[in-house]
Order: C-alpha cells, then structure tokens, then sequence
C-alpha cells in the first residue's frame, strides 16, 4: 500500500504538491469513489485510480538533461507564441516537463522527466539541492561585495540563505568577470536580483550544475538520457543535501 499522491506522481500525473491539490479539489477516484484525504493509501496494482474520471497509467519513467539556449520559455507550451522547450523534445515519446526553471533570458542545464515524485524532491526548499551559475557581469565587483552575496542580501522577498560565490573569470580587455555562484533556494529570477542588489547587473546567466547533474559536454539546444546510475546518483545528492542541512551544529 502506498500514499495516493505518491503514486499519482510516480505514474506521471504531475508532482507530488500538484497531485495534493488534485486530491483536495475532489478531482481524485479510488474505485469509482471520490478520495480528499491527503495520505490515503491505495495499492496501485488492485486499486483503479482516476483523475477527473480518467484512469491513470503506469508509465516508464525517463530522464534527460537539456541544454537550454536563452530566449526559450521553461514551459511545455506558451500562449505568446514564443519556443519552448517542446520545440527541443520532439524525439521524446513520452511527455516529459522541467525541473525548477531557468527565465527567457537565461541558458543552461535543465532536468526533463517525468517523475512528479523526484522532481518534488529536487524542488522542494526543505531540500536545499545546489544549483550553480555563471554569471557574466560588467567590471570586476570588489571583494566586499562578494562577501555581501556570500553571507546573503536583503531582497524584497527577505534575506537570500548564504551562498558560495567566486570569481570564476576576469577579462580586463572587455571590463567584464565571470562570477560562479552556487544558491540552495529557488527564488524567481533570484541570481539576477542577487546581483542587481549590489549594482552589478547580469548580462548573461547560465547553469551549468543542478544537484549532481552537470551540464559539460553537452551542446546548446540538446539532450541527453540520463543513466540508471546518474538517476541514483542525483537521488542521492538530493538525500545527502537534506542530511547537511538538518546536521546540528
């Protein structure tokens, strides 16, 4: 017997916090019978399970990173018109979404799957899960100021949790450095405001890493499945940050 939002995420219906949602709204049945308790526990092997009257489906789990070239929407559709990731993941049969989300104007490493159940572990804030940057910013920011990013800085949303940040480049011919930056949280567009706190703006943002995930090799615009081992791998990270996390001084 398993939670029933667990097993709603795990067959591909959406994370785990969507799939509470559903079960709250009244959307959810268990054997023809409307289920709106969160931890009820159900066997998905005997129980018929619908959602808004359709049955769910085992499906075969996947995963791909993705290199995401700017001026692409995180999303699987866009009522603008504009691309999306949808348009790069056309040779995916199943229907895989992303994992947190990188702005229009930002590149970089994404996760597609379709495991609602990790993509809630990767996001979730209790989680703490690294993400790491490149961020190309005009002029050289003094020490201080990389302190400032490192203790953590008063947003409008409150005060950013400490950060490792260093100079990762500097080209005095162009008057611009390279800043890598690792965060725990998963504020909108917070590099960019982080950076725009101490007057040094963001000219290009680009991540390179998610937890265990990296984006190395990997071209602009493409994917790539990941591994048995890789998915244990990124499991595990997502565990090993909650333990550091939790660890008492």
């Amino acid at each position: 017997m398993e939670r029933l939002q667990k097993v709603l995420a795990h067959a591909g219906v959406a994370s785990r916090r969507k799939c509470e949602e559903y079960i709250e709204a009244g959307r959810v049945q268990v054997n023809e019978e409307t289920v709106t308790t969160l931890g009820a526990k159900v066997d998905p092997l005997l129980d018929v399970i619908t959602v808004d009257g359709k049955p769910i489906k085992a499906q075969t789990l996947v995963y791909y990173t993705m290199n995401k070239p700017k001026g692409v929407i995180t999303s699987v559709s866009d009522p603008e018109g504009r691309q999306t990731i949808s348009d790069y993941t056309k040779d995916i049969k199943e229907r895989v979404y992303p994992v947190g989300r990188l702005d229009y104007e930002s590149e970089g490493l994404l996760l597609l799957t379709n495991d609602g159940e990790l993509a809630n572990l990767l996001t979730h804030p209790k989680h703490h899960v690294p993400k790491t940057y490149l961020a190309t910013v005009k002029g050289v920011p003094h020490g201080s100021l990389i302190e400032k990013l490192q203790n953590g800085i008063m947003l409008d949303d409150g005060m950013t949790a400490p950060a490792e940040v260093e100079y990762h480049d500097v080209n005095p011919e162009k008057n611009e450095s390279v800043i890598a930056i690792t965060i725990y949280e998963g504020r909108n567009r917070q590099v960019r405001r982080m950076f725009d706190a101490i007057h040094y703006p963001v000219n290009r943002l680009k991540r390179v890493q998610f937890g265990s995930l990296l984006l190395s090799g990997l071209p602009r615009g493409k994917t790539q499945k990941l591994t048995a081992a890789q998915v244990k791998e990124l499991r595990s990270s997502v565990l090993e940050s909650q333990n550091i996390q939790n660890k008492p001084e």
